[in-house]
């Protein structure tokens, strides 16, 4: 059956890797449908809207969308409904994607380009499963107001439903049982009403339905500090909006560059799954053609394995990146001197 790739290159260095990535889904799967729409910023410039209606409904009937970054400072001023970040938001709502799964995966050929000891990054593979589209970003109420007294206050509210904890956990156990069989679950419990009920929650469908998975609970301070402390003691780890935003960008440069590391963010089972490199859009290094297209392309691989059903593509393609590596393929970010494109090259070469 033909199968739809939807691509969405957004602002900064997203347009130069997603064209890398391109580049190796046709050379994999020259049948693939691949279409284009402006998003975020370009989308804000091109149609006044961080991301149109005509494009949520391309997502939404495309089998994956494959994203490359979005946001810049020349759309800093704009209304914050209109910044290209809301159209991300959004696309994760309409998309109805709550699953983010985001790897740490630390390539033996670049051990020594971590900031941490060899020791303690060989052989890392971390998966963090973060809650996408609930807790403090999406919370009612929200704003900024003016007292009485003429100050002013910023409110954002944590809200989680014991239903969405238990759907981002039932993730994290299903993927866990596809690893290592175990699961941290990392909250505040000790100081936050939802964190109480994160754990509350997450034990009991632990003890309903994963006996077989080993959990362990642990404050997401605390798991910050064993990321760099004793990584290698984590498998999967799951936890909420917010502090998966910060935990999986730590964990990210515990692999030598937060430009190798892909990421899926998924629905319900029969969705169109969201795929993107983590590294945001490095605006200070746009249109030089010097940006890392690795995480866009291991972030087309998961595309392959997860939501197109190609999971030969995918051990090819992520064989391939190793390979290009193994070989001495580095690009700035890794003390190389290749270029965006040449990166691209080696691993086309490695194919």
């Amino acid at each position: 059956m033909s199968k739809t790739l939807l691509l969405l290159p957004g602002d900064g260095i997203g347009p130069e890797v997603i064209a890398e990535a391109r580049r190796a889904a046709q050379a994999l799967w020259p049948d693939l449908t691949m279409l284009e729409a402006p998003f975020g910023g370009a989308s804000l410039d091109h149609a006044g809207a961080p991301i149109a209606e005509e494009t949520i409904a391309a997502a939404k009937s495309a089998d994956a969308v494959l994203m490359g970054a979005v946001g810049g400072p020349q759309w800093a001023g704009v209304a914050r409904d209109k910044r290209p970040e809301a159209g991300l938001l959004r696309l994760r709502k309409e998309m109805a994607v709550f699953a983010n799964l985001r790897p740490a995966l630390c390539f033996e050929a670049l051990a020594d380009a971590s900031p941490l000891k060899r020791d303690l990054v060989a052989g890392l593979d971390i998966l963090i499963v973060r809650e996408l589209t609930g807790g403090v970003y999406f919370g009612e109420p929200r704003g900024i107001e003016t007292l009485p007294n003429g100050e002013r206050r910023g409110v954002d509210t944590q809200v989680y439903t014991s239903s969405e904890i238990r759907r981002i956990a039932r993730v994290a156990f299903e993927t866990a049982r596809k690893r290592r069989g175990l699961v941290h679950s990392a909250e505040k419990s000790n100081v936050m009403e939802t964190g109480l009920l994160w754990r509350q929650e997450v034990a009991a469908l632990h003890e309903a339905d994963y006996g077989d998975i080993r959990l362990d609970h642990i404050l997401a301070d605390n798991c910050a500090m064993q990321l760099v402390k004793q990584p290698k003691q984590f498998d999967v780890i799951v936890t909420d909006n917010l502090f998966g935003d910060i935990l999986s960008d730590e964990a990210a440069m515990l692999t030598g560059s937060i430009g190798l590391l892909p990421s899926a963010a998924l629905g319900e089972d029969g969705r169109p799954g969201l795929y993107e490199p983590v590294h945001g859009s490095a605006p200070d290094i746009a249109g030089q053609g010097v940006a890392n297209p690795v995480a866009a392309i291991l972030s087309l691989g998961m595309a392959f394995r997860l939501s197109l059903g190609r999971d030969a593509l995918a051990d090819r393609l992520e064989a391939a990146v190793r390979k290009a590596l193994d070989a001495g393929a580095r690009t700035r970010d890794l003390g190389g001197s290749l270029s965006t494109r040449q990166m691209g090259d080696a691993v086309l070469r490695a194919l």
